[in-house]
């Protein structure tokens, strides 16, 4: 996993049905979120375990946690038997450096939770931590619920971007994105990967494979633009 460019990725995953959806769409990534902190999972941990089994390569499984504990980490990764982690809490450097070295097999994304006003901060941290990570991804504050992720809400891209030329590994960009506004992200932003997860989604709360199809195929053009120009 370690030249990483182009992805697609699509978070929330329910079932297995779901999963194959998104498969026979060509998405790269399946994001799981689990053990929330809101106790409300899309999937039980058995059922993602054996999605997660089923995936060929280059699909892959990916837990989204707001753990912030190296070993807590490490052993619900091995559980699950994903190779990859995206990081949604306010893990210190500290732990990114521990998970680093005890799982230096394990590609680990960290999120970057865009404010109104935290841009310079955002910018520090990843000079402190690009390191310990290998795949940052940007996401949208909600300050109405203070949630950090899964908003549906888009962010200034000018601030991706400035993440982007910042970061001395990938970036993925995730937060409002949708079938409509991916190509133009990507056409600004410049990221190596961008994510979906609400606004791929039915008023029955699944995966629409028509939304589905048009991200993936609005993504995958956009990203051979930025190559060619």
């Amino acid at each position: 996993m370690s030249d990483v460019k182009d992805l697609v990725q699509v978070a929330g995953i329910i079932d297995a049905e779901e999963a194959k959806l998104l498969a026979e769409e060509g998405v790269d990534w399946f994001g799981f979120p689990l053990r929330l902190p809101s106790g409300k999972d899309d999937i039980s941990e058995a059922a993602a375990t054996e999605i997660i089994a089923g995936l060929t390569a280059p699909q892959e499984g990916v837990l989204i946690s707001y753990m912030v504990d190296a070993d807590e980490i490490s052993e619900f990764t091995t559980q699950l038997g994903v190779k990859a982690v995206q990081l949604h809490g306010d893990v210190t450097p500290e732990e990114l450096r521990k998970l680093k070295a005890i799982r230096p097999d394990l590609y680990v994304l960290k999120s970057l939770v865009v404010k109104e006003d935290n841009a310079e901060e955002l910018l520090q941290f990843v000079d402190e931590v690009a390191e310990f990570v290998d795949m940052f991804i940007t996401d949208t504050f909600n300050p109405a619920t203070g949630a950090k992720g899964a908003t549906g809400l888009t962010h200034d891209w000018n601030v991706s971007a400035e993440l982007v030329r910042r970061s001395p590994k990938p970036l993925m960009m995730a937060g409002g994105l949708s079938p409509e506004n991916v190509a133009d992200a990507i056409r600004f932003v410049k990221p190596a990967a961008v994510d979906a997860h609400s606004l791929l989604e039915g008023e029955d709360r699944r995966k629409d494979r028509a939304k589905v199809a048009k991200f993936v195929a609005e993504s995958r053009k956009a990203f051979a633009e930025i190559a060619n120009a």
